[in-house]
Order: C-alpha cells, then structure tokens, then sequence
C-alpha cells in the first residue's frame, strides 16, 4: 500500500472519527478521549461517557460500498481485539461502573459527503 492510499485512508478516518464525535456531543455523550492506544495491540477510536456507563467506540468509515458497509468491516477478529482493549482501558482507567461497546458507521458518498451516521449500542 502506498504511502497516499495510507494518508488518504488516514484522513478519512479522522473525518469519520470528528463526524461521530460530534454526534455523540450532541446526543450528550462525553467524549472522554481520542485514540487511546494500547501499546501495540491496537486502539480505541473514542472513549465516552452517557450517563454513568463507560462507552468505548469504534467508528469505521466507508466511502461508497464497493468493499462493502461499515458496519460489516466489524469483523469476529476486531471484535476480540476491541474486548481486549476495552478490559485495558477500564483496568488503566479504574472506571467502577458499566461499560459497553458501541459501533459508528460513518458512510460517506465517493466524493465525500456525508449520507448517513449510524450509532450502534452495544455492538459488540
């Protein structure tokens, strides 16, 4: 993969995560923190908090369907790694509450423009 097919997967990304960002703001959601990296083994797009439950997000992003929807590149594997990530961050944090995991697809027109957010509680 080159280096512009990366940046530019980069930038999509970090629009994606701002788009759902903001969403969440306005549904009254804290947005805790952004890219919270747990060594190596990956990282948490935003951490979160409604009300009193911890909410770890993962957003995916897609322009157009040609490799499919956002909400299916959410695979068996990213799944366990986002439930490792999540036990780290509440063993780090010392969060004594509930926690879940959510999903935000992001889809975007192949030019860029947003077409639909989609928030999904409790994903995975």
């Amino acid at each position: 993969m080159g280096a512009a097919v990366t940046d530019q997967r980069r930038r999509l990304g970090q629009a994606g995560e701002q788009l759902a960002a903001q969403k969440l703001s306005a549904y009254g959601y804290q947005i805790l923190e952004r890219n919270w990296r747990y060594g190596r083994r990956g990282e948490i797009d935003l951490v979160a908090q409604d009300g009193e439950c911890l909410v770890i997000v993962e957003v995916r992003t897609r322009r157009g369907r040609r490799f499919g929807t956002a909400e299916e590149s959410v695979t068996p594997r990213k799944q366990a790694q986002l439930q490792t990530l999540t036990e780290a961050y509440y063993m780090q944090s010392g969060w004594d509450g509930p926690v879940r995991i959510d999903v935000v697809a992001v889809s975007l027109s192949p030019q860029g423009d947003l077409i639909e957010i989609n928030h999904i509680k409790n994903a995975v």
